[in-house]
């Protein structure tokens, strides 16, 4: 059995199709459907389901896909591992965010590649909770920044901050001039929202159903980004996490209000996998978020001075 086989069986696993598979293995489709045939002999079980199209795995080969993703990220971790004690850690560390986290993610990976200057980073900046935790598991990122209530026994995390909300709004507003604002105020405004399919808009609802509120926002996206955008306009308010106030600033004409009753946070952290001896690159980060007190850097709203902090 060679590790090239098994990364052919893992691609086309992902991939779903014999030339693609080819392609993002660098070879040519005859070459990786005979490795993945040799493969099937070795183990005396049929792997793929084969017409005149991929039509998918067999139940053997779903589990070997498995057998084969923790092989190939020992492998990884190994070469890694060896790696770092010759020269220092190098390659890539793959993190995967949340969006309504991401405007903190620099707060990691800046310390980081100051201590490890031979290693490239590469951030999704754009996926679920559930989708970084699936990655994880399949050994597609070696890191996530996401929310950490509930999370299952195969993960574990280090916290980094409380997540609060606020009301962003439109100087003009009333609102836009008071210290704090409630949740009930705020579902009386013309909102735009992140969609229901996103965690972060799901932990809005919940805040809202604590109060026995339903909102009913006219604009729905997945980009937050986008909601400023809106709210730039002065016809639409909006409610987000107050990281992202590191990310845009609090733009001319718009003003950021905390949110009271109820005054709920939620906890952020970086999640790993719970496997042992796990990826050298994941181990390396974790140190570097033990040692970053991400919280305090984010107490401070862009406009305010040291003596401001934002407590919402």
């Amino acid at each position: 059995m060679l590790f090239r086989q098994l990364e052919y069986l893992v691609a086309l696993s992902r991939e779903r199709h014999f030339a693609h598979a080819a392609h993002a293995c660098h070879v040519s489709q005859p070459a990786l459907s005979e490795a993945i045939r040799k493969l099937e002999a070795e183990l005396d079980v049929p792997l793929v389901r084969r017409s005149r199209k991929y039509e998918g795995l067999t139940p053997e080969g779903e589990r070997i896909v498995i057998w084969a993703q923790r092989i190939l990220a020992d492998r990884d971790a190994l070469r890694d591992e060896v790696g770092a004690l010759r020269t220092g850690l190098s390659g890539t560390m793959r993190i995967g965010s949340v969006p309504t986290a991401s405007g903190m993610v620099p707060l990691l990976t800046a310390p980081f590649c100051a201590l490890h200057p031979l290693v490239t980073v590469e951030v999704q900046a754009d996926l679920q909770s559930q989708d970084i935790l699936r990655q994880l598991l399949n050994f597609e990122i070696e890191a996530g920044i996401t929310y950490v209530q509930n999370l299952p026994a195969d993960f574990r995390a280090v916290p980094l901050y409380e997540e609060r909300h606020v009301l962003l709004t439109h100087v003009a507003d009333g609102l836009a001039h008071r210290d704090s604002a409630t949740w009930e105020e705020a579902s009386r405004l013309p909102l735009c929202l992140l969609n229901g399919a996103m965690q972060g808009r799901r932990v809005i609802d919940a805040l809202f159903n604590e109060i026995g509120l339903r909102p009913s926002p006219r604009i729905e996206t997945d980009s937050v980004a986008t909601l400023f955008a809106h709210v730039r306009t002065a016809r639409w308010a909006s409610i987000v996490p107050h990281t992202w106030l590191h990310v845009f600033g609090i733009p001319h004409g718009m003003q950021a209000v905390p949110l009271i009753e109820p005054a709920r946070t939620v906890p952020v952290g970086l999640v790993v996998t719970a496997r042992e001896p796990g990826s050298t690159m994941a181990r390396a980060l974790l140190e570097v978020a033990r040692h970053t007190d991400v919280a305090s850097a984010l107490e401070l709203l862009p406009h305010r001075s040291a003596a401001e902090p934002f407590t919402g």
